[in-house]
């Protein structure tokens, strides 16, 4: 009985100690984790808005908007992020576009966790640089060969469905951002 008893006692220690030690931890690094999350955020509005040196944050009905400018004042586009279920779990893009929401600078994948090897060959430049210069108005289509249309890019062979996934979240994203800013 006296055995039983240590035993309970010396887990129930180790436990309590593991837990403050996590939650040590966690309270140490949570700074840096939201710190290089605001890093790599400001670095993909930069990447999807080319020629864009300053921006400035619209934040309206929910949304989060960063509006970009080049050097001389003007306007350069918008990015905002957009997220949608994906193969795995959710997939959080930023988004570029033009200042009158009808062509797509470019994408950058901030969050996905599809399968390895094929569902990840949305983060490839291949499958990317399919949204350079991309006519998103009406909307974007997927198509499981050559693009024909301005308004097309092909699917992965093996990952349609990441690729679908990708094409709407722009889709519902873009026609959210066109609500917001009445455009």
């Amino acid at each position: 009985m006296k055995k039983s008893h240590h035993m309970i006692l010396t887990l129930t220690l180790v436990g309590v100690l593991s837990s403050l030690a996590l939650a040590g931890i966690y309270k140490y690094t949570q700074p840096m984790i939201r710190e290089n999350q605001r890093r790599a955020l400001e670095e993909a509005i930069f990447q999807v808005l080319p020629g864009t040196k300053t921006f400035k944050v619209i934040k309206k009905d929910k949304m989060i908007i960063y509006q970009g400018f080049d050097s001389s004042g003007k306007p350069v586009g918008y990015a905002f992020v957009g997220e949608g279920p994906g193969y795995q779990g959710i997939i959080k893009v930023m988004i570029g576009v033009s200042p009158d929401l009808k062509k797509m600078f470019a994408i950058e994948i901030l969050e996905s966790v599809e399968t390895p090897g094929l569902g990840q060959k949305i983060t490839t430049p291949s499958f990317r640089n399919q949204f350079h210069s991309l006519d998103i108005y009406p909307s974007v289509e997927l198509v499981k060969k050559k693009p024909t249309r301005s308004n097309q890019i092909q699917a992965i062979t093996g990952a349609t469905i990441s690729s679908r996934a990708i094409v709407d979240i722009v889709n519902t994203t873009v026609g959210k951002v066109r609500k917001v800013l009445g455009k």
